[in-house]
């Protein structure tokens, strides 16, 4: 029987305001982007667990119509501190709302 010993997720994450990743010069634009992450199963366990191995977020964001996409390498904890920022509105240019 073949066992199964690495796996894929792909998930949609969506910024409301455009954000910055550290290995990028130039913000990101709002939008919604696909998150793929990568695992491997970790042997030796009495249960069924994995350790995740990369993570790469697709741009540009998914609404974009561009023929050719990038997959760029970032970590979880730089995901989660934009989502974060995006979602208490930190770190953005005021709008004027009159």
């Amino acid at each position: 029987m073949l066992k199964m010993t690495e796996r894929t997720t792909e998930t949609e994450i969506t910024f409301t305001y455009p954000f910055h990743l550290e290995s990028l010069s130039e913000p990101l634009e709002a939008g919604t982007y696909r998150l793929v992450v990568d695992e491997e199963l970790i042997e030796g366990l009495s249960f069924t667990a994995y350790r995740r191995v990369a993570t790469h977020l697709e741009i540009p964001a998914i609404s974009v119509a561009i023929n050719r996409r990038q997959f760029l390498q970032v970590s979880q904890q730089e995901i989660d501190a934009a989502l974060e920022s995006d979602g208490t509105g930190q770190d953005h240019a005021p709008r004027d709302f009159s």
